[in-house]
């Protein structure tokens, strides 16, 4: 199956979208550590954000989703054995938090997924876990999962380079306020994606979780806390409206987002701030945040705090004036496909030229043609490509339904530009 874009330009759009991938993620395990029934509300029901509701099923917390509401009965974090793999597809998000999570279990527990989820590395958080006294390893001893955990965290002190992801660092932040002796944890080098830890620290404060951090560098959570049920409203997802905002600065349209803001701390929030230096208007008001495009300029940007939205960019930068150089994003490498060389490789198909540096991507602005898109079954690549067939002919996305992992309904929206 294929996705066939017909240009459509200026685009005119006000659209309130669904929930936040990480937003919902997060507040489901939290729920699920808390003893009670909480309420999610404007949840986003995606096939990574189900896979992690279902592993937490299985652990033993009561999930009833209807439409964009879930109902979480927690369980205090104390799990049930498990005899059966836990299956996690291609969800990183749910491989990595899970990984940590099944630590307050008792016995053994052993998470797999797809292929490409197990060549995506771990070894990082699994030699965290076994800081904090829990037995971790990756089965085939290759770092990547599957993974094998045996319940019985206790605490103490952690260490993490915070290179690879900062998703290692969030899901020891969500246990370790239930391990018995309390927990430190310090990241030694620069951490990549820092709004997504602030983001995981807002929902422990929400569920009434106490901690001490400095910066990025150390964080303290005293031990034997309790998460607390509660009624939970998330917010749009910043990095699906990003797609709606690039189309409105490439055809010179005007798209707003009503449930969103500039004070999100989803770090994807700051995007029109790219735009803004791009050539476009950002216009922030109470009926929501409003991107104006304008002729597009290429720059220079370091994407550490939005790597997701890299591909977004980089179709940007094909139709901009000059070249754009992106940098600190070394660690797209290891997403759902290698994200520097499928932006690269697919550009290179509409005659753009684009190379892949050590931590990013230098694109050359240029007068880009239509192409049969490959999306490495990535959703992001999917979505991103699909901004360019608004301005141009001829652009087809292969295996659009890749974006069901994130944004189910994204095509529907997408027509909405129209």
């Amino acid at each position: 199956m294929v996705q066939e874009i017909k240009p459509c330009q200026p685009v005119q759009a006000t659209l309130t979208l669904p929930g936040s991938k990480s937003y919902t993620h997060r507040a489901l395990l939290a729920a699920a550590l808390a003893a009670g029934e909480s309420l999610l509300l404007n949840a986003l029901k995606a096939e990574d954000t189900q896979l992690t509701a279902q592993a937490l099923a299985r652990l033993g917390t009561g999930i009833d989703w209807q439409g964009t509401t879930v109902r979480v009965q927690g369980t205090g974090g104390r799990w049930v054995p498990m005899s059966e793999p836990i299956y996690l597809g291609n969800s990183g998000t749910s491989m990595r938090f899970l990984t940590a999570l099944v630590a307050l279990g008792q016995g053994e527990y052993l998470l797999t997924g797809t292929d490409r989820l197990c060549q995506r590395p771990i070894a990082e958080l699994l030699m965290a876990l076994a800081q904090l006294g829990v037995q971790a390893v990756s089965k085939k001893g290759d770092g990547c999962p599957p993974v094998i955990v045996h319940g019985g965290l206790s605490g103490g002190r952690a260490r993490l380079s915070g290179a690879v992801s900062s998703q290692y660092l969030s899901a020891l932040l969500f246990i370790a306020p239930l391990a018995p002796q309390g927990t430190e944890i310090e990241v030694t080098g620069e951490l990549v994606s820092r709004p997504y830890v602030d983001l995981t620290l807002e929902v422990l404060a929400d569920f009434g979780i106490s901690y001490y951090r400095e910066g990025y560098r150390y964080f303290q959570l005293p031990g034997d806390q309790s998460y607390l049920p509660q009624e939970y409203e998330i917010e749009a997802d910043a990095s699906s409206a990003s797609y709606f905002w690039a189309a409105a600065a490439l055809t010179g349209g005007r798209v707003t987002v009503t449930n969103l803001s500039l004070e999100s701390c989803q770090g994807d929030a700051a995007f029109p701030k790219v735009l803004e230096s791009m050539g476009c208007r950002i216009i922030s008001a109470p009926e929501g945040l409003t991107v104006a495009g304008g002729p597009l300029q290429g720059l220079e940007v370091d994407m550490a705090a939005m790597p997701d939205l890299v591909p977004t960019l980089a179709v940007l930068a094909a139709f901009a004036k000059g070249d754009t150089a992106i940098t600190g994003v070394a660690h797209l490498r290891h997403k759902e496909s290698d994200r520097l060389a499928a932006v690269a490789a697919e550009l290179g198909k509409m005659g753009i030229s684009a190379q892949e540096t050590p931590d990013g991507l230098i694109i050359h602005g240029g007068t880009p043609r239509g192409a049969a898109i490959d999306t490495y079954q990535d959703h992001r690549l999917a979505m991103s490509f699909a901004v360019a067939g608004l301005k141009i002919p001829g652009m087809v996305i292969k295996d659009p339904q890749c974006v069901n992992k994130s944004f189910p309904d994204f095509w529907e929206f997408f027509e909405k530009l129209r």
